[in-house]
């Protein structure tokens, strides 16, 4: 006989240890299976499986479960991935080893193998405008089969023909991205985009309870919690696991029906460039399937961005050099543009020198794409926090009244409007205002990031550039060569 009772004692969660066989993908356990190593964790993960890789440059990345990948030799992966590592980090280990067939990322960053494998036709690649990344993902893992945006619309991403894959060797293409389905709303045009599905979603988290409940650490939040909700199976590697219910939950980011393993990593220790050296849950246990236990954690930094006690900015040595005073130049014009109560993003580059100059009497909120409202400036030394960074990867603080959250929700914020200005940096601007600022075909393929979505989203775009390359060639022109960002 069929009771409420008896369906609630069916269906209670409960904790448990790993299994010694491996889990099929259909199988669903009623709380994450807590795993003694990382190895054990992904041992049935199999050759041609699709794979998200939670992640912000060097913040939040499951370095331990990637060094178990690696071990296993788990080949013709499908990576799914805001970036492809750096060098000698994150998912450039598994490039090295050749275990990668396909990636779909936002961003390419400085690696090398990657852009040599490229190119060399040994990679297939699919690149995404970093806001419709993190969107389809969280509408993936609503179940969401596709949305609409207006990210992409008059560049190659919407318009079809980015190289995807070459051919052997790289002399010949074998593979261009198609154009993508137009409609008209409220008279703009919006681009139709697939959501993004995984077989697995291996993510860093910070602290977990024996559930499954999950919790990360500032910008380590970025688009891990969204990756374990569109997977099938979630494996998340933590600092800490404590008993269910010590957890607040109203702080809770990813809870526990999104995750299916745990393993635990214990002699953590935060690197400054590379040397050894309060928080709330945001990935819930419903996304996480494993949770896997790892050793000698390693957090290095990008970008190690600090100021001396009583430094003004503004005064700075950099600002007296040749090139220093000629971006000190075009960033003093730039913040004039800024006004009271403004909310802004500020691209790489000469845009984040902007805060340098502005009226102390303005009050003015910074974004940051990788998960803050509320940035703050470059910390002293002793503030420094490997997991709190800036879209540029370089070590920040963040401002009373400030907030963190996924990679989605600001992207949500740029494309929803709610953005006054966004500052970007150029390759290439028309004198129709049409954008470039994201590759050269063929010698440099860095990925478009959040710029697309910038300037796709943004109520005001302002483009802050020197007006010539440093061979002298013009950067302003009638027609842009390159590949567009955004048209006017």
């Amino acid at each position: 006989k069929i009771t409420m009772m008896n369906v609630w004692r069916a269906g209670r969660r409960t904790s448990h240890r790993v299994p010694k066989t491996a889990v099929p993908l259909s199988a669903r356990n009623f709380s994450a299976v807590i795993y003694d190593t990382t190895d054990e964790a992904i041992a049935d993960i199999p050759h041609g499986a699709s794979i998200s890789f939670g992640g912000f440059g060097l913040v939040g990345i499951p370095e331990k479960l990637i060094d178990a990948l690696v071990r296993k030799g788990t080949k013709d992966i499908h990576a799914v991935t805001n970036e492809a590592g750096v060098d000698g980090h994150g998912l450039d280990k598994l490039l090295m080893n050749h275990q990668i067939r396909e990636i779909t990322c936002s961003f390419a960053g400085n690696n090398l193998n990657f852009e040599k494998q490229y190119f060399g036709g040994d990679l297939k690649v699919n690149l995404v405008p970093q806001g419709s990344f993190a969107e389809k993902l969280r509408a993936g893992g609503a179940g969401i089969p596709a949305f609409y945006t207006r990210t992409g619309v008059g560049s190659i991403v919407g318009d079809g023909g980015m190289v995807k894959k070459f051919a052997p060797g790289g002399a010949e293409v074998e593979e261009v991205s198609i154009g993508k389905e137009m409609r008209i709303f409220n008279n703009m045009r919006y681009i139709m985009v697939h959501s993004l599905t995984t077989d697995y979603a291996i993510v860093k988290g910070h602290v977990a309870d024996t559930l499954g409940n999950v919790i990360f650490n500032k910008t380590a939040l970025n688009f891990n919690s969204d990756m374990c909700k569109a997977s099938k199976r979630a494996i998340v590697e933590v600092e800490e696991i404590v008993p269910a219910g010590e957890l607040d939950p109203h702080h809770i980011q990813c809870p526990h029906i999104y995750v299916q393993r745990l393993v635990k990593g214990t002699n953590y220790v935060k690197p400054i460039a590379g040397e050894l050296d309060p928080h709330h849950i945001q990935c819930p246990h419903i996304y996480v399937q494993r949770l896997v236990k790892g050793t000698n954690y390693v957090k290095p930094i990008e970008q190690y961005t600090i100021r001396k006690d009583g430094e003004d900015a503004s005064e700075s040595e950099y600002f007296k050099t040749e090139s220093g005073k000629i971006r000190a130049k075009i960033a003093k014009r730039a913040a004039q543009f800024v006004q009271d109560k403004n909310y802004i993003n500020l691209g790489i580059g000469i845009p984040v020198l902007i805060t340098n100059f502005l009226d102390p009497k303005l009050e003015v909120h910074f974004q940051s794409e990788n998960g803050i409202l509320g940035l703050g400036e470059f910390p002293y030394e002793h503030e420094v926090d490997p997991d709190l960074i800036n879209a540029g990867k370089q070590v920040v603080t963040i401002k009373k009244g400030g907030s963190f959250m996924t990679s989605s929700e600001t992207f949500a914020m740029i494309r929803g409007g709610h953005i006054d200005i966004t500052f970007l940096g150029g390759m290439q601007v028309s004198e129709k205002g049409d954008l470039a600022n994201w590759i050269i075909p063929g010698k440099v393929v860095k990925g478009m990031g959040g710029a697309m979505d910038l300037v796709g989203g943004a109520k005001r775009r302002i483009v802050v550039m020197q007006h010539c390359t440093k061979n002298g060639r013009p950067k302003i022109l009638r027609e842009c060569s390159l590949p567009l960002t955004g048209n006017k």
